[in-house]
């Protein structure tokens, strides 16, 4: 159910989230401050494109939590919507269930991306 799953994921608008994280990762690396946030995005990118049969475990320090307030500011809320909002129209038939679920799961990551793992 994996690959299918990030088969239809990808098909279904999951390349574009991933473009879409790709292009404000380029973004965040034009200058060294941003570099950190722009690895992020590259992460989120790559897992954008096979979120199923992947688990995020959340942790981290102080650290972390300085990194995902300035993340929240500058791209946590935009990103965490549009999840937010696909995960909606996904869960509207009993087919795109799963598909919102991962949706919901890349909102919650997108807000708090410093300190988690993904498994």
């Amino acid at each position: 159910m994996r690959v299918v799953g990030n088969i239809i994921w990808i098909l279904l608008g999951g390349i574009w989230t991933a473009l879409g994280w790709l292009l404000l990762g380029l973004v965040f690396c034009i200058t060294i401050i941003g570099i950190p946030l722009g690895r992020q995005c590259l992460k989120m990118a790559g897992l954008t494109l096979a979120p199923f049969g992947k688990q995020i475990v959340y942790g981290g320090g102080a650290p972390s939590l300085v990194a995902n307030v300035i993340w929240v500011l500058l791209a946590g809320i935009p990103m965490a919507i549009a999840y937010c909002i696909a995960g909606v129209l996904n869960c509207i038939t009993v087919i795109g269930i799963p598909f919102g679920l991962q949706s919901f799961k890349m909102a919650k990551l997108s807000l708090l991306p410093f300190g988690a793992e993904v498994r």
